[in-house]
């Protein structure tokens, strides 16, 4: 599926499916979202990039190998859970830091942390898995 319509209107649909998977993950902790589906929305918009430009443009637009991605969000997720051992509280344990920005109050989380953590998960190992599946012009099955 590379036509001209197509190429042109991806750009745009990537962008905006990018922006509401941060969205979606962002607010997850209050209302239904979290990491896993805007990580599965962010992975489905890199997904449309491989189909319109292909799967070179779509690595290119990562900057970073998916596998790495997936990698440092298992480890992102990890010690956020591990924060709680160095407070004296159980694995796991909530932690919030209340930062004051422009007269607002920003909440920081170690549940945050985590969903990020598991959006990185669920967009480098899915976008590894379409990218490696996706079949580049000139190559057949």
């Amino acid at each position: 599926m590379n036509t001209i319509i197509f190429r042109t209107v991806a750009p745009l649909i990537v962008g905006t499916m990018l922006v509401f998977a941060v969205y979606i993950c962002l607010r997850g902790h209050n209302e239904p979202g979290g990491g896993f589906i805007g990580g599965l929305i962010a992975a489905s918009a890199i997904a449309v990039l491989g189909m319109s430009w292909g799967r070179d443009a779509a690595r290119r637009a990562l900057r970073f190998d998916p596998l790495t991605i997936a990698a440092a969000g298992v480890v992102l997720a990890g010690s956020s859970g591990l924060l709680s051992l160095f407070t004296g509280n159980a694995f796991m344990t909530s932690i919030w830091l209340y930062l004051e920005m422009g007269g607002a109050e920003v909440p920081l989380s170690t549940p945050l942390f985590f969903d990020i953590g598991v959006f990185m998960v669920v967009l480098g190992s899915i976008s590894a898995i379409g990218l490696g599946l996706e079949i580049d012009d000139g190559e057949g099955l």
